[in-house]
């Protein structure tokens, strides 16, 4: 169910005929009753059109709908792409009813061409039609694009639900959100209550998250809250707190799910950096997680702790080597900045799981951070060079 196992939501995925695979290429989710909304979005200097739209349609802090497009990221396609996002939002309005100005629309796919709109709004009122409470994985599944499997999440809280779904397999270093992610609740909050929870939530998780250190030009975090459960949410309450706790659980469960199907991955790697101070934990987790030295050795099972060491050395942040401590698959490979011996056999074996575990104390604060990544496989390389051919 994803997005809609919250209350007060309905979703539906179609084929428009926008991407040459024939798959579904099309999503709709709609709160029929209205929902307050928050979003994440790329920093990326060049950002797509449909970012900027939908920017500007959060400025009222309320949705009605979502719309999503797989084939065409509407990227360096000037006046012309806001044209076809402001379009799109018109189009959307007209087959599901509500106000344009109410409408958040995502794309995905290749940077350059424009969205096929004449496809795109003949496809509309189908999509319109098939809305249904059970239609979550069918909106899951129409933003795909690289990805082999739809990512969808929901979690439980008191009286309330967080549902979810994502999509992002490649070109993927957050600097604000990530990829494309879709985040829903029951609950009932206020939107700049709503705003404030997900970057205290969601942004940190998803911003831990890099597959090749590139970041896109669409990356867009969206959350809607219909309210229909009646669990109030409000500033400083217990409710708020379980929220909170309840969305950084789902983006944590996408965010695994992104690494596991990664382009070309065969490992997901999650680095734990501890002792850091003002900020500096969550620059050495990204540094690390994002070392192409690091990913390969990680891939071939190679139990090299000097590539980690060059990673942390590197990140720009100050160090005291002396106080580094390093562990790599549950062994100590690093202490006081000097390397120690250790059963490189037995450590090769646990570099063989899918889950693969790096920590690093830099023993200089109580801060920590954690960064999510991957392994860099053969697939990676061939994936990406045929990508528009």
């Amino acid at each position: 169910m994803s997005v809609t196992a919250p209350a007060g939501f309905r979703a539906s995925g179609v084929i428009a005929g926008l991407k040459e695979s024939g798959r579904p290429d099309l999503g709709l989710l709609v709160a029929d009753g209205g929902a307050s909304a928050a979003g994440l979005f790329t920093t990326n200097a060049f950002p797509a059109a449909p970012v900027t739209v939908s920017q500007r349609h959060l400025l009222s802090g309320r949705a009605h709908t979502v719309v999503v497009n797989s084939g065409q990221a509407n990227a360096a396609t000037g006046e012309a792409g806001i044209e076809d996002s402001l379009g799109t939002c018109a189009a959307v309005a007209e087959a599901v009813g509500g106000e344009a100005d109410d409408v958040l629309v995502c794309s995905t796919g290749v940077i350059g061409p424009r969205v096929k709109m004449i496809e795109l709004t003949a496809a509309l009122p189908g999509a319109a039609g098939e809305l249904a409470v059970d239609g979550g994985s069918r909106f899951a599944q129409a933003i795909l694009t690289t990805d082999t499997v739809s990512k969808e999440t929901v979690v439980q809280g008191e009286g309330f639900a967080v549902g979810g779904c994502a999509k992002g397999v490649g070109m993927i270093a957050p600097r604000l959100a990530t990829m494309l992610a879709f985040l829903t609740t029951d609950a009932e909050v206020e939107p700049a209550i709503l705003d404030a929870a997900m970057r205290r939530a969601v942004a940190p998780v998803f911003n831990g998250l890099t597959v090749d250190d590139c970041t896109s030009t669409n990356d867009t975090v969206l959350l809607l809250a219909s309210g229909a459960s009646g669990v109030r949410c409000e500033g400083g309450s217990p409710e708020l707190a379980a929220l909170e706790a309840a969305l950084a659980e789902a983006a944590r469960d996408l965010v695994h799910q992104i690494q596991v199907d990664a382009e070309g991955a065969t490992k997901a790697v999650a680095v734990q950096v501890t002792g850091g101070l003002g900020g500096d934990a969550a620059s050495v987790a990204r540094a690390v997680a994002s070392s192409m030295l690091v990913k390969t050795a990680v891939f071939g099972g190679d139990p090299n702790p000097g590539r980690i060491l060059q990673a942390v050395g590197a990140s720009g942040v100050p160090i005291i080597p002396e106080r580094v401590s390093i562990d790599l698959a549950g062994h100590r490979v690093v202490t006081g900045g000097v390397m120690v011996s250790f059963d490189e056999h037995v450590c090769a074996e646990a570099l063989k799981e899918r889950d693969v575990a790096i920590e690093v104390d830099l023993g200089l604060g109580d801060e920590q951070a954690t960064a999510f990544g991957c392994d860099l496989g053969y697939e990676y390389v061939r994936i990406n060079a045929e990508y528009t051919t």
